[in-house]
């Protein structure tokens, strides 16, 4: 990836996490976070990874609000962010930190199994 193309995904990265904290509310959606993003290298389209901490419904309410605001998201975007073009932008949800976090604690669990406090 060339630098430039690596500098707009860091800055639309950036500036969509903002916009979405400032925009969609967090009792409603859950925490929305951009995990991370892709963009096309001529850069007329853009995948968003998002994260949700939320319960479930929360999610599902989250991704709605994002599909619902997606037009409005990607104008803000295009008033922040000077570029040629603006991406069309498509919300992905990303559940690799839940997943992650349920690996480290299976993981806890097997080594508390296999090595039990020794008290002597």
């Amino acid at each position: 990836m060339s630098l430039r193309l690596e500098r707009v995904r860091e800055l639309l990265k950036r500036e969509i996490g903002e916009i979405i904290r400032r925009e969609l509310p967090v009792n409603e959606a859950g925490l929305i976070s951009v995990n991370d993003l892709t963009v096309a290298p001529n850069l007329h389209s853009a995948t968003v990874f998002i994260g949700i901490l939320g319960q479930d419904a929360q999610k599902k309410r989250g991704m709605e609000l994002l599909e619902q605001n997606r037009l409005r998201i990607q104008g803000l975007v295009a008033k922040s962010v000077i570029l040629k073009y603006t991406p069309k932008l498509r919300f992905i949800l990303d559940d690799s930190v839940e997943r992650g976090n349920r690996v480290l604690s299976i993981l806890e669990t097997l080594e508390k199994s296999e090595n039990p406090s020794s008290s002597s």
